[in-house]
């Protein structure tokens, strides 16, 4: 059940006059009151002998009483609507949550015979109106602080009291939600969405890894929106707002919208403090032993990607506020993802980027945090452009999506613990869609792996299988853990042919961090294993991949602080003789 409150100024008549008319596209049916301040208002939707200029004058009564003394704001409207799924609520259920919402917001408190004077109009079967004045009858103005708030806790306590669809309490810091005549708009100009929305997900993916505000607002142009600048007197810009092309009012003028209307975090100082504070970095080579193979640009960045997606995970794992940080991160990372996914897996990424939007904003400020890493990596995948969806492409993104997935869901238990209700559900209905992008993606590389495994002689598979029992002993009640290793094997097998302690990575695999949430453990740990081996992420690839050097490792590099290797021999190793090639 959701309450929406609008307040204006004026007579309550033109307001009235809607609720008991046709509606604009007439939608209206069987308009009538349900409830009232004395139970007995005249209702023109039931009684032809009331009028509703008869319902208007009673309503404004308290407030022509005070003549120029009235306060500016003298209307209050809310709509209560179900939802689609919930069980039908009668006349009598209707005026019962209408005494409820005015009760609750201090319109009519109980026992207060000298309230605000208020209606609650009925013209569908699934939502209501309440109408009411913020001049109580005894002249007084009515308090009203924190009528939103309290509209909404009560609605929840209603939905459970009538069993109905119990809805996720929010924290205000929800982006605004389309207006209906926004909507209706829309839908008669054949739009999908409303332009709000439209701009929304625009400059959220303008924003995602961009180095400084020049760079954004060259992405914003960059799309097709329009853009209108706000300068101060010194010539800097202060704030910015975008308008969709043909997108124009009644008096043919653009519909602008400032950045901060479209999400808190929008506006252009908070999109400042995200460029300022984390400006990209280069992430430096791979934290491997291997010298880095031939890689196209969108597969490499797509690795590199993954391994700070997994720090992040660790990052939201501790538990601390800081990691609040991350979780803009994440949201950008997704969005690079979106804007640059072949056609299979586009639809869904894009779902997860939207949904996990409401995942990044909290009362939760992390003032420390370094995003240089997370912002670097969703900045070198929309620099690198449009992966294929084949190949090596193709592998890459599964292995970042395998990730992405146990990272939405480390979002989730962070947001529960801190009772955030609204993101930790929308965390994972992200997951779900990352879930569904990483099975259309890991389709063919781990059809091959295990064709791969499967053709691997007895003795080595046999060998090979043993290492997996032994590493996954201790987590062999684990759910996602299935019977069927084959890919696992084949890649054990690769990467000891490259010349790995299969033992030990794959152990290092397990340790970098939880498996409890993964649905399939041994997927998680082939794309581990390959992105730490430096395997290819399809096994068909035919990208260099050197051996590992078993040797000393150089100093940190100055840039990130991660310890690199000697390079190693340019000649390409031998294949294995046991690993059947794919077939061409």
């Amino acid at each position: 059940m959701i309450p929406k409150i609008r307040t204006g100024a004026g007579g309550t008549y033109s307001l009235i006059r809607y609720l008991f008319g046709p509606g604009k596209r007439d939608e209206h049916t069987d308009q009538h009151l349900v409830a009232s301040w004395n139970d007995y208002a005249p209702d023109p939707g039931r009684n032809p002998h009331h009028t509703i200029a008869q319902l208007a004058g009673q309503l404004d009564q308290s407030v022509k009483a005070l003549g120029d003394r009235a306060p500016a704001t003298t209307i209050w409207h809310c709509s209560v609507r179900a939802d689609p799924g919930d069980r039908h609520l009668d006349d009598a259920d209707w005026a019962a949550v209408a005494r409820r919402i005015v009760r609750a917001v201090g319109i009519a408190p109980e026992g207060d015979t000298t309230a605000c004077r208020w209606v609650a109009v009925r013209h569908a079967q699934d939502h209501i109106h309440i109408a009411a004045t913020l001049v109580r009858q005894d002249g007084r103005r009515a308090g009203l602080e924190f009528d939103k708030r309290k509209a909404q806790a009560e609605a929840r306590r209603i939905e459970k009291d009538y069993g109905l669809r119990q809805l996720n309490p929010g924290d205000g810091t929800a982006a605004k939600a389309p207006t209906s005549q926004e909507r209706f708009k829309a839908e008669r100009h054949g739009r999908a969405e409303t332009p709000r929305e439209t701009l929304r997900e625009a400059v959220r993916q303008a924003v995602a890894g961009a180095a400084t505000e020049d760079e954004f607002f060259t992405r914003l142009g960059e799309k097709g929106l329009r853009i209108k600048l706000t300068r101060g007197s010194s010539g800097d810009v202060l704030g910015y707002a975008v308008a969709l092309p043909g997108d124009r009012n009644g008096s043919n003028e653009p519909v602008w919208f400032a950045g901060s209307t479209l999400a808190s975090d929008l506006s252009l100082p908070r999109i400042q403090r995200r460029l300022d504070s984390a400006t990209p970095a280069k992430t430096g080579p791979p934290e491997t032993g291997a010298a880095e193979p031939e890689w196209s640009l969108p597969a490499r960045e797509r690795r590199t990607a993954t391994g700070i997606a997994e720090r992040a995970a660790i990052v939201l794992d501790s538990d601390e506020d800081e990691a609040a940080a991350q979780l803009v991160g994440v949201g950008e990372l997704l969005d690079a993802l979106a804007q640059t996914s072949p056609a299979a897996t586009r639809a869904e990424l894009g779902a997860a980027a939207r949904v996990f939007e409401r995942a990044t904003r909290s009362h939760i400020r992390a003032e420390h945090a370094d995003t240089r890493a997370i912002r670097a990596a969703a900045r070198g995948i929309i620099q690198a452009g449009g992966a294929l969806g084949r190949g090596e492409d193709g592998g890459a993104t599964a292995m970042l999506l395998s990730t992405l997935v146990l990272v939405a869901l480390a979002v989730v238990r962070w947001h529960s613990a801190r009772g955030h209700a609204q993101q930790a559900a929308a965390s994972h209905q992200a997951a779900e869609h990352l879930r569904s992008a990483y099975r259309q993606a890991a389709t063919a590389p781990l059809r091959t792996l295990r064709a791969q495994g499967r053709a691997l002689p007895e003795p080595e598979r046999r060998r090979q299988e043993a290492t997996i029992r032994a590493a996954l002993s201790d987590i062999t009640t684990h759910a996602g853990i299935g019977t069927k290793t084959d890919a696992l094997a084949a890649t054990l097998a690769q990467a000891e042919q490259a010349g790995h302690d299969t033992r030990a990575l794959l152990q290092k695999a397990i340790d970098m961090r939880e498996l409890d949430t993964a649905e399939d453990v041994n997927d998680v740990l082939v794309w581990r294993l390959r992105r730490l081996a430096q395997l290819p992420a399809h096994p068909g690839d035919t990208a260099r991949h050197p051996k590992a050097d078993t040797g000393r490792t150089k100093p940190a590099d100055n840039r990130t602080g991660v310890r690199t290797a000697p390079p190693a021999p340019t000649r390409p190793a031998a294949p294995d003789p046991h690993i059947r090639p794919p077939h061409r």
